[in-house]
């Protein structure tokens, strides 16, 4: 296991502990940090904004997301490593307050509006930056998490849809804005041709009317002008001088 590879496991792996360690002192204190979640347009669900992500319902819900956050994180700091804790910190911020301003008026954990922003980061990313390697992650993204694509949808009312949607949306945006920092594609030979100018012979109706145009005019002109005469007179030198 190569450094880069290492280094871009860290800062996933963090998150993670996080969400275990925020769902274990729950069990052990016998406290619910649900109260602690975003709920829209309240003044008192703004601190949500900050702490919804490392809440969790249950295990199950703490598991499914943490797979996905070690996965898309891993992939996020080591193909955009440039960019990629500006993007977690963004779509972040953005996915929550998006999320206050827009959610159902109940209480919104989980970090399953940052799994649906880093899938839609990665993929749009790839396919902007038209980088090969870039767009093969794109498709790889799409095959292993694809199915995300329905939780968007209003399909059941104990899940925050939208969470997912302003998650995926932040992850789009975040995408774009960035979309010239970072790994770019190649430059190639071709790309650095300039573009040829027009051969003199290729025929130009604009340019050869120009042109007559020019002709006409000088020849009017040389019409207009006086005729001058100019007359040589010789005189023959005296043999006697």
């Amino acid at each position: 296991m190569n450094r880069e590879l290492i280094s871009s496991i860290l800062i996933p792996s963090i998150l993670i502990s996080v969400f275990v360690l925020v769902k274990l002192a729950e069990i052990v204190f016998g406290i619910d940090f649900v109260q602690y979640g975003v709920f829209p347009r309240r003044p008192t669900g703004l601190l949500g904004i900050l702490t919804f992500p490392f809440i969790h319902a249950d295990w199950k819900h703490l598991f499914n997301n943490s797979t996905a956050i070690f996965v898309l994180g891993t992939m996020l700091y080591y193909f955009y490593r440039e960019v990629a804790s500006k993007t977690l910190l963004w779509v972040y911020l953005l996915s929550g307050v998006w999320l206050w301003i827009g959610g159902r008026a109940n209480f919104h954990i989980g970090a399953s509006g940052i799994v649906y922003a880093l899938f839609g980061f990665l993929f749009v990313s790839g396919l902007l930056r038209k980088d090969l390697k870039l767009m093969a992650l794109s498709l790889l993204v799409v095959f292993l998490y694809g199915s995300l694509v329905w939780g968007v949808f209003p399909v059941d009312e104990t899940i925050s849809y939208e969470g997912h949607l302003f998650g995926l949306f932040a992850g789009v945006v975040v995408a774009f804005v960035y979309r010239k920092q970072g790994k770019q594609r190649p430059k190639y030979s071709w790309d650095y041709v300039e573009q040829e100018e027009t051969p003199e012979w290729f025929p130009d109706p604009e340019r050869d009317l120009k042109e007559l145009d020019l002709l006409q005019e000088k020849e009017r002109q040389q019409q207009k002008a006086p005729t001058v005469s100019v007359m040589y007179i010789y005189k023959k030198k005296d043999e006697g001088a």
